[in-house]
């Protein structure tokens, strides 16, 4: 379950959620959130903070780290999961490597299109 907690708080900050030096909910607040217990809230902090990605501050909180670099990586790292999950949905419809450059490529386009 921690590792749930890890990879959804990753994800919040790669999706700019919550950005550097934002604060996130407190170990206690996050645990009544989700119908947890505390211990296990701790535990996805404790293993955060341990990769850099979340700071605590004793009587303060718990803030995402403002290490640029860092978030670089969470994004990375996110891009990456969802990558490999279009690779093996892509094997299940039976697409070739080329079709599926092609639907990268014509979302690709489709997103910078939308930024425009």
């Amino acid at each position: 379950m921690y590792l749930q907690i890890i990879e959804q708080i990753k994800q919040r900050i790669a999706l700019g959620d919550w950005p550097a030096g934002s604060e996130i909910p407190s170990i206690r607040q996050l645990a009544i959130d989700l119908r947890i217990s505390v211990i296990t809230v701790k535990r996805a902090y404790f293993e955060l903070e341990h990769e850099g990605i979340i700071v605590t501050q004793h009587g303060k909180g718990s803030f995402v780290a403002t290490n640029t670099q860092l978030s670089r990586q969470v994004w990375e790292d996110e891009l990456n999961s969802y990558l490999e999950q279009v690779a093996r949905l892509a094997a299940l419809l039976g697409l070739s490597n080329e079709q599926l450059i092609q639907r990268l490529h014509a979302a690709a386009s489709n997103q910078q299109q939308e930024l425009l």
